[in-house]
């Protein structure tokens, strides 16, 4: 348990705008990671490991991406208790995303609208982070498996989308010998158009011209990274349908023969206003995160378990805010879960109740069966 009860620091903290907040948060964690000062929000990490795409997981919760965009915070994050942490999106030229404000809070919906816009400081910057980050080592260490990490790449908003495949290719060079697995964001509503992405031949071509990158890197540097996609809660059935029959496709061509080098991260934020309908800061464009999104996501991780079977890889996120919320995930047929939003709302505590909650879940399932 951290020193620190996060019910202490979460009224001085909203009490400013929610950016605001944001960067005194992660400007804390870049200061003390390193140091003793990391036991205010430490705490001991929930063994409950797990094999999915061919990694193994120390145990099923982790961070999602957009919290960490430059990948400063790593070992903070990794003191938490996470099995594993995704940081980015990142973009190959920086970028400062849109206008502010730009997060808005919903507490009585316990939700968050934001349109950063991918803002971050450009591929470069975010691979020197990487590197500075000690948890491998610091996991060894101690004796434990290390936690694992995702590097969740994007667009830039300024690159016509015809050529967007040249910067998902750009960023997966750049990132791929650091990466335990790669996420390919198509799903962000705040850079105009990328959702075009997941339709069916856009999908298609910017997979095929990241499998192909992917053999060349894999040659190049000993080893195989899998990929996840994550796609929206805003899809009707059929799409979720096609995206699923596109994944299936590209795993069973894989050259490693098998499922394990394709994944999917269901999913991003809504655009979907229905539950927060007449709450102040509703109407704000961008994307709700949080309470209202748990339905919509374990919806479109149910479907794509029904179709792509027990094997295929699901990565659960979207609405977690308790231990409940988290096994939900689980129940619809993700294999492991992220937290984002429920941290800002709940803080660290929520990372080894949520862990706790789905061990326990897995050994009672396994002992009945």
């Amino acid at each position: 348990m951290s020193l620190l009860p996060y019910a202490l620091a979460r009224p001085f903290l909203f009490s400013l705008d929610a950016e605001t907040a944001h960067d005194l948060t992660m400007a804390a964690l870049v200061r003390t990671q390193h140091t003793p000062f990391n036991m205010a929000y430490g705490a001991s990490r929930i063994e409950d490991p797990v094999q999915v795409a061919g990694l193994t997981f120390p145990n099923r919760v982790g961070m999602a991406a957009g919290l960490d965009k430059n990948a400063r915070c790593i070992d903070g994050l990794a003191a938490m208790g996470f099995g594993f942490v995704e940081v980015g999106t990142v973009t190959p030229q920086p970028q400062i995303g849109n206008p502010k404000p730009r997060i808005f809070r919903l507490p009585e919906a316990n939700a968050l609208i934001n349109r950063l816009g991918l803002n971050n400081d450009g591929l470069d910057a975010f691979i020197d982070n990487v590197k500075q980050a000690r948890f491998r080592e610091d996991s060894r260490r101690r004796g434990q498996t290390p936690m694992l990490l995702g590097l969740n790449i994007g667009k830039n908003a300024t690159t016509p989308m015809e050529n967007a495949t040249d910067d998902y290719l750009a960023c997966l060079d750049g990132v791929y010998p650091h990466a335990d697995y790669v996420t390919i964001n198509i799903s962000s509503p705040n850079t105009k158009n990328l959702r075009t992405l997941q339709a069916d031949e856009a999908l298609d071509a910017l997979l095929s011209a990241m499998a192909l990158r992917r053999e060349a890197l894999a040659e190049k540097h000993g080893r195989r990274v899998p990929f996840f996609v994550k796609i929206a809660p805003d899809l009707d059935n059929a799409q979720i349908e096609v995206i699923a029959r596109t994944m299936q496709r590209y795993a069973q061509a894989d050259a490693a023969g098998s499922q394990l080098g394709w994944g999917l991260l269901a999913t991003n934020t809504t655009i979907n206003r229905e539950a927060v309908k007449g709450l102040a800061n509703a109407k704000e464009a961008g994307g709700l995160s949080g309470t209202p999104v748990l339905a919509a996501s374990n919806h479109v991780i149910r479907q794509l378990r029904q179709s792509l079977g027990k094997d295929f890889p699901i990565i659960g996120v979207g609405g977690i805010l308790s231990a409940e919320d988290a096994l939900s995930k689980i129940q619809a047929g993700a294999d492991v879960v992220q937290i984002y939003t429920g941290l800002i709302y709940k803080g660290p505590e929520l990372v080894k109740q949520a862990a706790a909650a789905i061990q326990k879940s897995q050994t009672a399932s396994k002992s009945t069966s």
